[in-house]
């Protein structure tokens, strides 16, 4: 599982895209993303990295850190 510290995220919609960045570099990522914290924890068998870079052209800036 990998958290994803995610900047700009302020609404509803911000966390829909996020999680829809998330589901587009893996299809069968698990994702649990809490508005509040600005934080996605995302269980992948995917490389973190394509992840976080999915979220980034979202238009998020991010970074991930293994939990």
């Amino acid at each position: 599982m990998y958290e994803f510290e995610i900047q700009n995220m302020t609404c509803g919609h911000c966390a829909s895209t996020v999680e829809k960045a998330i589901k587009t570099a893996d299809p069968e990522a698990s994702a649990s993303i809490d508005l509040e914290a600005r934080t996605a924890k995302v269980e992948t068998k995917n490389d973190p990295a394509a992840i976080n870079a999915a979220i980034e052209k979202a238009g998020y800036p991010s970074r991930f850190k293994h939990v």
